[in-house]
């Protein structure tokens, strides 16, 4: 019997094996009987060509040797140096976003260091320790408080760096004898002594303010007890009187802007002062006829105001001055020791005293009786620009380009209060007369209204659309503020709820000043226009006369 053709698969020398030979089953074939089957011979499975390597690949990994150069030096592949120094290169912006970073926590470091470092106060103090540091004593166009900033980041850096100390006692070796260093605390000051007719001022002011605040506590007591004292209907009754204010008269004060204007204690004059440097004196209620006109000073005016117990009235100016008169026109005295213009000029409720602010960033008092100067009070970094005197006499208050308003206490010299809060210069405060409430006006458009107390801004009052050049209580109880601003209003707000109770517009330029009568029956106000303005109230005297009656009983 011959094989069948498919059991005998010739193979060629050179083929590969790709699969064993599948072997069909003898009986499956009719004619066939069975035949035991023959077992190929087992071959290898067929597998692709491996590359020969140097190690077959085993449980540790393959040792490969580095490549030679063509100087003999072995050359380290890229991977191992990666491995080796794990170095990653940043980008250029994240690189200088880190060095800002590091920068600002410089910054405010320094910034918490020189926080916390006594720096001299006094200027020529500042020069000498800047010349010890061997720095310029001073740059072009710096100022004193620039000046005294310079040395305190340079003082915080020095001290970062724990240079500070090591480099100012090699300075006061070199500088100070060695006897004299124990004397180096009394080298920088932070106070200057005043003279023997300040500490006299000071216990007389004590003395007449503690008499002032009995009365008004005396006062306030009775209104507060007394079953007749209706302190609504007062308020009401004076918030109607100032409701129904109108233009009563208006003339031209002088050829010039006007700046300032003041009554008399008993209202029966009323002086204005102008940027010609004249001040003249007019006859109320009609402001038509003259009395006198204040002619001395070299530079424009740029306030005026009357003393609360005396016949005399002082002006200031930008000549550097502040001048005393007599309501006939006789100079009495001239106050001179400013460096710069003067702003606003006030009397201290005993009459004794003077207070003028200055843009040499100082405000000071005098003595009206012999024109000494008594205190030269610095403390905004900016210029003075608004002074008041509490009713009692005790606290004075002070407002600056600094957007600052402090109170200081004339007894002992201390700044006792700043109140932060106006975003702008401030030009005006003004005392209530209850002796707690203080008023600020300024650039920002805005009165704040201020709690002693509270030691805190009581209100905000948007009070204008432009700023505000004068704020002003009623005299008798603060029953209404007034506010003067540059947008040609006059604005009274109610003292207790501090809302509009009316507006008095008439003037055709910026409102620079105002006052009100003891009596508060009338308000004066002048402008840019040159006009002078007087507002009282419409109402029925009938009526008010009813009203008055019915609070009395």
């Amino acid at each position: 019997m011959e094989p069948n053709e498919e059991d005998n698969v010739l193979l060629p020398a050179t083929a590969q094996i790709t699969a064993p030979p599948i072997l069909q089953d003898a009986t499956s074939q009719p004619g066939f009987s069975a035949i035991p089957p023959v077992v190929p011979p087992s071959f290898p499975p067929p597998m692709a060509p491996i590359p020969m390597m140097p190690h077959p690949p085993v449980t540790r990994p393959p040792t490969f040797k580095p490549p030679v150069s063509q100087n003999g030096r072995a050359k380290t592949s890229d991977s191992d140096s990666e491995s080796d120094d794990e170095h990653f290169e940043i980008s250029e912006e994240s690189r200088q976003v880190r060095e800002r970073q590091e920068k600002a926590l410089q910054d405010l470091l320094v910034k918490r260091r020189a926080a916390a470092m006594a720096v001299p106060t006094n200027d020529k103090a500042v020069r000498d320790r800047l010349r010890r540091l061997g720095q310029p004593i001073t740059l072009f166009g710096e100022q004193e408080m620039e000046r005294r900033a310079r040395l305190t980041q340079l003082l915080a850096r020095l001290d970062m760096d724990g240079q500070l100390d090591k480099l100012l006692i090699a300075q006061e070796e070199d500088v100070a004898p060695k006897e004299e260093v124990d004397d180096e605390v009394l080298e920088y000051p932070f106070f200057t002594e005043g003279p023997k007719e300040l500490r006299e001022a000071r216990i007389e002011i004590a003395k007449f303010s503690v008499k002032r605040a009995a009365v008004r506590i005396q006062r306030a007591k009775r209104r507060r007890d007394d079953p007749d004292e209706d302190m609504d209907a007062e308020t009401k009754w004076a918030l109607k009187h100032a409701k129904n204010m109108v233009l009563d008269c208006s003339n031209f004060g002088d050829d010039r802007p006007l700046t300032g204007c003041s009554f008399s204690r008993d209202g029966k004059i009323l002086a204005t002062c102008s940027l010609s440097g004249v001040t003249k004196l007019w006859e109320m209620p009609q402001v038509t006829n003259t009395i006198a006109v204040l002619k001395d000073h070299k530079e424009r005016a740029t306030d005026v105001v009357f003393s609360p117990v005396d016949d005399c009235l002082a002006t200031a100016s930008a000549d550097r001055t502040a001048k005393l008169w007599k309501t006939d026109g006789t100079l009495l005295q001239t106050f001179e020791g400013h460096l710069d213009r003067l702003a606003r000029v006030a009397f201290h409720p005993s009459g004794k005293y003077l207070g003028t602010t200055s843009f040499d960033k100082t405000w000071r008092l005098w003595d009206i009786n012999t024109g000494a100067e008594l205190l030269l009070q610095e403390g905004h970094s900016r210029s003075v620009y608004g002074i008041a005197f509490q009713q009692d006499g005790a606290l004075a208050a002070s407002s600056g380009l600094d957007s600052l308003a402090r109170v200081w206490d004339l007894r002992t010299g201390r700044s006792i209060l700043v109140f932060q809060g106006h975003i702008k210069p401030v030009f005006s405060v003004n005392f209530s007369p209850n002796g707690y409430h203080l008023a600020s006006g300024g650039e920002d458009n805005q009165c704040r209204i201020w709690d002693l107390r509270m030691r805190k801004s009581l209100y905000i009052i948007p009070a204008h659309a432009n700023l505000v050049s004068q704020v002003k209580y009623e005299p008798q109880e603060g029953y209404f503020l007034a506010t003067a601003s540059y947008d040609m209003k006059v604005n009274i707000w109610s003292g207790r709820d501090f809302s509009l109770v009316k507006s008095l517009a008439g003037h055709e330029s910026k409102v620079a000043s105002l006052d009100i009568t003891a009596d508060s029956s009338c308000i004066a106000t002048v402008s840019h226009d040159r006009t002078i303005k007087l507002w009282t109230s419409s109402g029925n005297d009938e009526d008010e006369e009813k009203e008055t009656m019915d609070i009395d009983l």
